[in-house]
């Protein structure tokens, strides 16, 4: 296949494609982590993802250095890079989601479908990586785009219910209430930058034809 052929082409291009792969599978790590805080009750694991997030940017920046140091051919790299970002964006209000959650009390009432929204977050990277593995060998990436906007949908879905069901929740005070709906947007929003990336992933596959 040409993209096999194009992204295999160097050493240079190897490690690159190489490192975006590791950059996406820390991601996955990252989100299985926050699904089991929650799952678990657990604060301390989900203050690891901060320390994943940081690991993460060492990689964003090694990826694109490399790239613009020779791998690839020079029409490719702003795209590459481009997708490096966009998972660093996910990368991101994830930290910013676990963050929240360290500092908030979840009522019992929206645990469940926190839990199931996190879940969730972590298939959709989980084939985000399968999805870019795809593209490397050059195959059809549509199944796999469909299966990323389900797993979209059904989060945006039960977003419209927690908003509801947050909205008739007391709190103590202004500051948990902000908190609260501050982790729920970010929650139900992780999705929205996988798609995103996702569909980048399917410019670039395209694009190369």
């Amino acid at each position: 296949m040409f993209l096999n052929k194009l992204f295999s082409h160097g050493r240079k291009e190897q490690q690159v494609t190489c490192r975006i792969s590791d950059h996406i599978g820390l991601l996955c790590e990252a989100c299985a982590t926050f699904h089991q805080a929650i799952a678990v009750r657990d604060r301390g694991l989900a203050r690891k993802v901060p320390q994943m997030e940081r690991e993460a940017d060492v990689l964003r920046r090694e990826i694109i250095a490399m790239t613009y140091e020779g791998a690839f051919l020079p029409y490719l790299r702003p795209d590459l890079c481009k997708f490096v970002t966009m998972v660093d964006e996910v990368f991101d209000t994830l930290q910013e989601t676990a963050n929240h959650y360290s500092g908030i009390h979840l009522p019992e009432t929206l645990e469940g479908e926190c839990i199931r929204v996190a879940f969730l977050n972590r298939r959709m990277c989980e084939l985000l990586k399968i999805t870019y593995e795809a593209m490397l060998e050059g195959r059809n990436l549509r199944e796999k785009t469909l299966g990323l906007r389900i797993y979209e949908k059904k989060i945006d879905d039960l977003k419209f219910g927690l908003v509801r069901d947050m909205m008739g929740t007391p709190v103590t005070d202004f500051w948990q209430g902000r908190l609260l709906a501050d982790f729920i947007t970010g929650l139900t929003g992780i999705s929205d930058k996988i798609e995103d990336a996702s569909d980048h992933l399917e410019v670039i596959n395209v694009s190369m034809r």
